[in-house]
């Protein structure tokens, strides 16, 4: 990433000023992961875990509710047992899972922006779904269309993230037309991949229609066109509802990408054991991938992993865990193994932006990436295990991800980068701040921080003693201010509110199915 720099403290100052009043980088470009991904099993020991999947699906099956993906299930060859569960046949399964492209890429409105997804590329998301949303300025409180609205004009002046999503839900909208707005805003306030709820069929269907106006296509054009991203979670153990059933098959039908993440709790939903958590998340998302790509196949899809541990003293969610990176790397290795994409994410338990916060998101996104994540969602602004959006939060979870993207790229051995002339120079005993070679590169040597001060103890007191949470919500409050827009035409976004009218005039959605 282009990055303006100047030199010294007051450069650093200079540059947090800068990076708060750029929307857009020209040189925006999406980050591709170089290193091996970390294996944390055999391949012996993964092919185990595969096998026991398919002893799952084979001989317990999946409980299916709705009646419509069964019979999709059974078409296909699948046998439905009683109890409305399902039963896969582990080659038919395996055949179908085939189906599904390793790469395929997200269209953004703007094309810049478009969005590899599989192979070493990785795309980076906000925190999704939360229910609450947390500043300094307006602690914790129930999510509200202005919050969603400012969450997205940062996540558009951040290079480093690359899907919009679905950040906070706006309790201030009625659930039957909250889709409008916040689908409204994600298409007005950003130009990056956004996410569509499977909240109903209603709300799919809307959210499909109002995307493809904002981009210009054809109905025949937007089935072949993947442009958004939708999460289907399966109800461990072993069940797939009404609501995720049809936003997969709907998912399918538009051409659109789906990602299938079992929400596996070791000890809770899911056995205690990692291993056996991960035979429950790997059966789950099997299933589910298989639905998609019977209705169509080489629809786009992604593998999701969400395995954690809970404790066990409340029974209590725990993320950032040594349990939850070990997953993380084994999900990687079974996603590969079924030549999928794999979506990861970097969440915590923590209730504040403090220390645990910041070294359990660390630690998930360590498993997240190093496991060979494509998608990593829940990257910035998760807290309170993804009841709170925190403003602070959302800006320290962006300097850790601008690091991993500076860490993602190349380093260039030459004559000129092995300083061989600079060590002749200086020879022994002295020093390099005033070589050609450091004066020709100090402005972009080395990585500029959002956040972080590096001031010694006395100048930083002298300035206010000002800690990094309290400077992330400068800078988040900052970025606000000097927040531009993206275009759009405006005949398209004249299309979109007239559908908005109409569909809110005859009543909005029915989310009840």
């Amino acid at each position: 990433m282009t990055r303006q720099r100047t030199g010294g403290r007051q450069g650093r100052a200079a540059k947090r000023k800068n990076q708060a009043a750029s929307h857009f980088d020209a040189a925006w470009r999406q980050i591709k992961n170089p290193y091996p991904p970390i294996e944390q099993f055999s391949v012996d020991e993964i092919e185990a875990i595969h096998q026991a999947s398919l002893t799952v699906l084979c001989e317990i099956g999946i409980k299916v509710l709705s009646p419509e993906a069964r019979e999709i299930y059974v078409s296909a060859g699948m046998t439905e047992a009683e109890d409305q569960v399902i039963r896969f046949g582990p080659d038919l399964l395996l055949d179908l899972i085939a189906q599904a492209p390793s790469e395929f890429t997200l269209r953004s409105r703007n094309r810049t922006r478009d969005l590899r997804i599989g192979g070493n590329n990785v795309a980076l998301g906000t925190a999704g779904g939360t229910p609450n949303f947390s500043s300094l300025q307006n602690p914790r409180h129930p999510g509200t269309q202005a919050d969603f609205d400012n969450i997205m004009r940062v996540a558009q002046s951040f290079d480093v993230i690359h899907m919009a999503g679905v950040p906070v839900e706006p309790q201030d909208i009625p659930p039957n037309l909250r889709h409008y707005h916040t689908v409204r805003s994600a298409i007005t306030l950003t130009d990056k991949i956004s996410g569509v709820f499977f909240r109903g069929r209603h709300v799919v269907a809307d959210s499909y229609e109002m995307l493809r106006i904002a981009h210009g296509l054809s109905p025949e054009e937007f089935v072949n066109t993947p442009l958004s991203l939708s999460v289907a979670n399966s109800n461990s153990p072993l069940q797939l509802d009404h609501l995720m059933c049809a936003g997969i098959i709907d998912a399918a039908r538009a051409g659109q990408m789906m990602i299938l993440t079992p929400f596996t709790l070791a000890g809770a939903m899911a056995p205690v054991t990692i291993p056996g958590a991960l035979v429950m998340q790997n059966a789950e998302a099997l299933a589910g991938l298989a639905l998609s790509q019977i209705v169509r196949p080489g629809v786009p899809v992604c593998y999701g992993s969400f395995t954690s541990n809970v404790d066990m003293k409340t029974g209590a969610p725990a993320f950032g865990t040594p349990e939850y990176v070990r997953a993380a790397f084994a999900s990687g290795q079974l996603a590969r193994r079924y030549g999928l994409p794999l979506r990861s994410s970097g969440p915590t338990a923590s209730n504040a932006p403090d220390a645990q916060a910041a070294y359990e998101s660390q630690m998930s996104l360590w498993g997240a990436l190093m496991g060979g994540a494509n998608i990593v969602m829940h990257a910035a602004g998760w807290l309170e295990g993804g009841l709170v959006f925190s403003a602070e939060k959302m800006i320290l979870d962006i300097e850790v991800l601008q690091m991993f993207a500076e860490i993602f790229k190349p380093l260039a051995i030459n004559d000129a980068t092995l300083g061989l002339e600079a060590i002749r120079d200086v020879g022994h005993g002295g020093h390099f701040f005033g070589t050609a070679h450091t004066l020709e590169r100090f402005e972009t040597a080395f990585y500029s921080p959002l956040v972080s001060d590096w001031n010694n103890y006395e100048n930083w007191a002298e300035r206010g003693s000002v800690d990094a949470t309290t400077r992330a919500s400068r800078i988040f409050q900052e970025t606000l201010a000097a927040y531009e827009p993206p275009p759009l035409d405006p005949s398209r976004l004249e299309e979109i509110d007239d559908f908005i009218a109409r569909r809110t005039a005859e009543g909005g959605a029915d989310i009840t199915r």
